[in-house]
């Protein structure tokens, strides 16, 4: 029998440990299984275009702690077209694969699912920087954007101290405030507001007064974009970006923004507002990253030579499990209430 031909493509938002994963799964699928590797360009799109270029010993040398993705990623989402799946499950035989490894968040692996639903022979690797997705404990590239906003809320509490001033700092979170919650935790933020959570403006000025009153002149907050601010007259307070992605999700930016305004406005406090923004993708992944996503590409090729289709890799615990990609997508994971109590302990 001649040996398998494995595709792996990364898909959605680019972030640390991707090359990891797919270093993890060429190396031990030539070492283990004498597999061949097709590297799949730009996500679905690749899938649906044909577009893939040779994955061998060669190409993933030296890109353990390199950021980003070698294969490139895209948005595209091949099933907004009747006949998208069916264009997919056409191109898997046109480039001669046996099987396929999707590396994604929610968007990516929802259609990893439906193509297995279609008869395809699909893995799946979650990833998502914010650490939302579903029946995994952590994802790769988390860590390294908490140690990233942990760094600059570090930096830019000492400019706030020393010009007493309340700080700004809008980091990543749709839906859910994990990098919001663990790096306002671990760079001791003043107030942190999450997308789990309903604020009014009047909540937020409050607790910078009171902050104030108690004899602290500065003051750092940090702000989920996907957050939403009710003002005095109950309206709901969020700036989305013109246009939605081809999986439907608005883009968000400035709510960061408008927060500063309203505590500037109302306490006459001077406040500065810091995007952090694509910052929070790039450069190269933690020790912690690398490892964990050097765990998921192995038992993802494993998965894989086992014949088990279908199954995402997770981390539950200490332990590298399989799910169904099924149970994983289409409910996220949020911030859970006793974490973000530990959080308000700090809060003023």
């Amino acid at each position: 029998m001649a040996p398998k031909t494995v595709g792996i493509l990364t898909g959605g938002g680019d972030c640390p440990g991707l090359n990891a994963v797919i270093r993890a799964a060429v190396r031990k699928g030539i070492s283990a299984y004498d597999y061949g590797f097709k590297g799949i360009q730009k996500g679905w799109k690749g899938m649906v275009e044909c577009l893939w270029e040779p994955l061998g010993l060669g190409e993933v040398s030296g890109i353990l702690p390199k950021g980003g993705t070698i294969l490139g990623t895209s948005r595209t989402n091949p099933l907004k077209d009747a006949d998208g799946a069916e264009r997919v499950i056409q191109n898997i035989k046109r480039m001669k694969l046996d099987a396929l490894i999707a590396i994604g968040g929610d968007d990516t692996l929802s259609v990893a699912n439906r193509l297995h639903q279609e008869g395809a022979a699909v893995v799946g690797v979650p990833k998502t920087i914010d650490n939302d997705l579903s029946m995994t404990d952590y994802t790769f590239g988390f860590d390294t954007a908490v140690n990233i906003v942990t760094e600059a809320i570090d930096r830019i509490h000492t400019t706030a101290e020393s010009h007493n001033r309340v700080m700004v700092i809008e980091v990543m979170g749709r839906h859910s405030g994990w990098i919001a919650t663990h790096a306002g935790i671990a760079g001791g933020a003043d107030m942190i507001l999450i997308p789990e959570k309903h604020y009014s403006v009047d909540d937020i000025v409050s607790s910078i007064k009171d902050r104030h009153q108690r004899g602290k002149d500065f003051s750092i907050v940090v702000v989920a974009e996907g957050v939403k601010i009710r003002s005095e007259k109950g309206e709901e307070l969020v700036v989305l970006k013109a246009g939605r992605d081809e999986f439907g999700h608005v883009k968000l930016g400035g709510v960061g923004q408008i927060v500063s305004e309203e505590i500037e406005k109302r306490t006459g406090f001077e406040t500065r507002v810091t995007v952090l923004g694509h910052l929070q993708r790039g450069g190269t992944p933690t020790a912690f990253d690398r490892v964990l996503a050097t765990r998921f590409g192995v038992a993802a090729i494993d998965l894989i030579h086992r014949g088990e289709y279908g199954k995402m890799v997770s981390l539950q615990g200490t332990q590298i499990v399989a799910i169904p990609i099924s149970e994983a997508v289409g409910q996220l994971k949020m911030v859970d209430d006793d974490l973000y109590d530990i959080a308000r302990i700090f809060f003023g």
